[in-house]
Parts: C-alpha cells; structure tokens; sequence
C-alpha cells in the first residue's frame, strides 16, 4: 500500500514502527502473523489508536472451519468385558469456527462441531455447538470468559484437556500469570466394572499458572484444583513445574506433577509423577512439505491428571491408577493447509488394579484440512 500518497520509499529501510504498521495491517486482514506480531509486542501497544482503527475497517465476521479424518486401531488388554470392544475407529470431524468482532477491544469466537461414524451402519451422527466466548482487556488484564477447550500441562494437556465453562485471567508480557475458575463442562463414558456409563469428569476448577522465557529456555508452573474427580471419586489438588529448551530444530521439555490423591478407596497409589519429550521440527500447515517427528514419555500416577488430552482412551478410561508408557508420532504437510499425521502409542496401567492390568496399544492417523 505504499504510504498512502502514491510514494513508497523503498530506497531506504524501514523504521520498526513502520514495520508494525504492515503487521497491523496484516493482522487486520486474518493473516497468520503471530510471530511477527510477538517480535514486534512494544510497537503495536504504542500504535494503539491506530490499529484498533484499521481492526474496525475489516471484515466485522470471519468464518474459518477445518476437517478430520481419523482411523485408529488399538489393541486392549483387560480381564472385564470391554475386551470385546471393538479394536478400531474411524470418525469425520467438521469445525466451523464464527470469529466476529465486537469492538476495538473486544470479540466472540464460536464453534460447531459434528461428528460422523465410518465404521457402522446406524447413521450415528453428532452436531453440537461446543465453544462460545468473548476474550478481551480490561485495562492491562486480558480476559476469556464463555466455553472453550482448556489445555493444563505441557504439549497435549498432561493435567487436562477439555472443554470448560469457565472466566480466564492473563497477567504480564515477558512474565505471564494466568488465573481460571469454572466447571469442566463435558463428560465421558466410565468403566464401573460391568458397563459404560457417562459421567461428569469434574464439577468445579481453578487453576493458577505462571510462566516465562529466558532466551530459548521455557518455564512454567501453576496449580490445579478439582472437585469431584468422576475417576478418582474425590477431589483432587496438583502441583506442576515444567520447562522446555530449543536447540537448534529440537526441543525438549519436562514436566514433573505431584497431587494430594495417594489413596483411591483401600489401594494406595502414585502421588506424583513426570512427562520428558523429544521433538523434531514439526509440520507447519502454510508450509507444503514441513514435517515433525515426536516422542514422549509418561509416567502418572492417579492424581496427576483429570482428563488427558492423548489419542487414547487408557489415561482417561481405564488408567484409574495412573499409567506409564511411551508415545511417538510423525507429522507431514502434503499441501498448504493439508496436514498427515500417525502416532502409536503403548501404555499400561499402575499397579493396585484387580485382575489383569489394563494395557492399550493404539496407532492413530489422521489428515487434516483447514480453510
């Protein structure tokens, strides 16, 4: 767009303002410049007006949207009678994302979802609106308050991964503080023994984090409390402290939790525990032929977590006594916005369980699209 008086002065550099500038404007048309827009934090505050004025001149409602497709295949192992589950999945997963703008400061993001089963004939098919919030500033604080999914603990959610109703508080720029409290809105089916039954993952949470970065060194720790914990049958108190490091194109990061539950009825169990992860690269969607190779290791006890984020159902379901095992995956861009994914995963369940001990072995794969 030049300066706006037909002169664009490409003889000479350009200040970092102006810079920002263009990253505002890019901003303001849905370009994905987070990177930028972090390099250039100082400058965008100081623009303030300015931006908020060309935010106001785009479009007042964005619609972006993305599809999945998964097949896993899993293998469990159990004395009960979910052996006989079936050993594979396959769903179509459509989102609908609805970003629209509210004001200078604030706007409101929703988002449809519906699910379609492959491998049965019984038309089992699922469309809910599962996320609305607002997210904005009072003054310094940012602010989300409405549904959406909460992610606590490094990488895929070590502590929770779920959608929460819920108020979020974000504090701070170089050293970030972050305050929640709400409910853990959505259930899942339970083992009690004999059968399948839904039930709440918890009634009401709070969680205090705190994190920052020292030039590639990443660190984080926060605190997390639920009440009535569907799998553990009380409620529940975590402590975490993690930290990531990158070195070149690796990244590495561990997470060490520790939780009041050491007892689940009369069996004693793990009160801590601690994730460690290895990656390389990773595969970014604007990017035909980026690719990532990943690897993690889990070791949990009970407490630990409240509804784990991986593509397996042991941490959840059936790893009512915590669990350890492995995770490694691979992840390629077979076009710009076309992204490929595997993972297998191996997990068995701590000790203190009647019968055999759960096991699961489970290869996930996936493309998605997003648009």
């Amino acid at each position: 767009d030049g300066y706006g008086d037909a002169t664009f002065g490409g003889d000479r550099l350009m200040t970092r303002y102006e810079m920002a500038q263009i990253v505002a404007k890019a901003m303001a048309k849905g370009a994905n410049v987070d990177r930028l827009a972090a390099e250039f934090a100082d400058e965008l505050d100081s623009l303030g007006v300015r931006v908020a004025a060309l935010e106001k001149k785009s479009d007042n409602v964005k619609i972006t949207g993305q599809i999945r497709a998964h097949y896993q295949s899993y293998d469990k192992g159990h004395s009960g009678a979910w052996d006989k589950k079936t050993n594979a999945t396959s769903k179509l997963r459509s989102r609908i994302w609805l970003n629209g703008q509210i004001n200078e400061d604030w706007k409101y993001t929703g988002m449809i979802q519906n699910e379609q089963d492959f491998l049965n004939d019984e038309g089992d098919e699922t469309t809910d609106f599962q996320r609305a919030f607002v997210t904005g500033r009072v003054g310094g604080v940012k602010v989300e308050a409405g549904r959406n999914n909460t992610a606590l603990g490094l990488g895929v959610g070590n502590i929770l991964s779920n959608r929460t109703d819920a108020v979020k508080l974000g504090f701070g720029k170089d050293i970030k503080l972050g305050l929640q409290y709400g409910k853990i809105s959505s259930g899942h089916e339970t083992w009690d023994g004999t059968a399948y039954k839904s039930a709440k993952k918890a009634d009401k949470y709070m969680a205090a984090t705190l994190g920052g970065e020292i030039g590639k060194l990443g660190l984080n720790a926060g605190y997390v409390k639920a009440d009535d914990v569907v799998k553990l049958g009380q409620d529940d108190s975590i402590w975490y402290l993690g930290a990531d490091y990158r070195f070149g194109d690796f990244t590495v990061d561990a997470t060490y939790l520790k939780s009041d539950v050491d007892k689940i009825g009369a069996n004693k169990v793990d009160e801590d525990g601690y994730v460690i992860g290895l990656a390389y690269k990773g595969a970014k969607a604007a990017k035909a032929g980026s690719y990532g190779v990943y690897a993690k290791y889990y070791d949990q006890g009970a407490g630990t977590y409240i509804h784990h984020g991986m593509n397996t159902d042991l941490a959840n379901d059936f790893g009512k006594y915590g669990f350890d095992g492995f995770m490694i995956g691979v992840n390629y861009t077979l076009a710009k916005n076309i992204v490929a994914a595997v993972e297998y995963s191996d997990f068995d369940a701590k000790d203190n369980y009647a019968g055999k001990k759960p096991s699961d072995k489970t290869i996930w794969s996936e493309v998605t699209f997003t648009f």
